[in-house]
Order: structure tokens, then sequence, then C-alpha cells
């Protein structure tokens, strides 16, 4: 179905049960994954040391490795690191994470994403006061000359996708509005053409 969709990556949420509360699939049902998946993998890491995965997440294909700024103390190595695997260098945001503590690292990620929700549980109500944070980190990317991508993960739906579009956001993540939609391809064609 994804394959089929419009949707241009495929988002996927690795967790340790430590960095949040939940257990996601590992390396092994991700090669999988990588290999029945036509999409460009967008590989969202909530875990702790996360640069201990670099190879691993380069090994399946993945074109952008997101790690969160809050399990990350060296956080402008492991961008490096990334980058240096041949990946694009995502950095995570958890939703009480001030947008400011990126103002010496803009310039060196491709991607931020703001998380709208408690990472870790799907299903999760949209937390409003990311929409102040995406226009925030619109400026300070505008301001700085950055090229960094804005992604949103939680919460996002029909709604809350045009609000986050207006914003200036330029990728939704959805989760639960997909794939409990009645019909999901109609549902992702719906969501990305908000940005049109």
């Amino acid at each position: 179905m994804i394959n089929k969709s419009d949707c241009d990556w495929l988002h996927v949420d690795i967790m340790d049960g430590f960095f949040v509360p939940n257990i996601s699939f590992g390396f092994p049902v991700l090669k999988y994954v990588a290999e029945l998946c036509k999409k460009p993998l967008d590989v969202h890491l909530m875990i702790v040391q996360p640069e201990k995965f670099i190879n691993e997440v380069k090994g399946l294909g993945a074109f952008t490795m997101n790690v969160h700024y809050e399990a990350c103390p060296h956080l402008h190595r492991v961008i490096q690191q990334i980058k240096e695997a041949g990946m694009k260098a995502g950095v995570t945001l958890n939703p009480a994470t001030p947008v400011s503590t990126l103002s010496d690292i803009i310039c060196d990620v491709d991607l931020v994403m703001l998380m709208s929700v408690n990472p870790g549980f799907g299903g999760q109500k949209f937390i409003m006061h990311t929409l102040d944070k995406v226009r925030e980190l619109r400026k300070m990317i505008t301001e700085r000359s950055a090229t960094a991508l804005i992604e949103v993960d939680g919460g996002v739906n029909r709604e809350t996708g045009r609000q986050l579009c207006q914003a200036g956001v330029d990728v939704l993540v959805a989760g639960s509005a997909v794939f409990k939609a009645s019909d999901p391809i109609k549902e992702i064609n719906i969501l990305k053409n908000i940005h049109a």
C-alpha cells in the first residue's frame, strides 16, 4: 500500500524502552521492511546512544538518520558521523526542548523534526504549542540562511497538517491518521496535497 501511495518517504520509528517507554522493532525486521519498501527510509532513532547504530541504519539504505537532541551529548560529532556515512542528518526535539538549543548547529543539519507529542506512543493528541516552535524554527533557518527542512511528527491529520503547513513545515509525518483511515492511500494523497 505504501509503495502504491503518493507518500515521499517511509518514516520508521525505532524505540529502545529506555529513551522512550515503548519498544519497537529492531534491525532484523527493518532489513525486510527496507527490502520491500520502494520509498526512501527516514529512520527516527528514539534510543540512547544512537551513534552506535549509524552503520546499521546506513546498511538499510536509509537516506535520513534522525537522532534526538536529548540523547546526544556530542550532537555535532554525531551529525558529522551520519553525513560521513552518506546519509542526511536529522535532529529531533522533544516537545519540552526549545528550538533555541539548535542555534549553534542549525547550519549543519539537513532536517529538524519537532515532536508534537511526547515520543514513544502513537495516537496522542497534537500539542498546539508546536505551531509556535515551527514559526520560531522557520525564522532561525531563514535568518541563518540554513537549508534544513522542518518535519513534524505526532498527531498530524488533515487539520493539524494544514496549520503546520501554514506555519512553515516542509514534511508531515502521519501514522494513525493514515493507518486508521478507511482509505489510507486517499488519506496520504490528501495530506500530501495540503502543501500544494
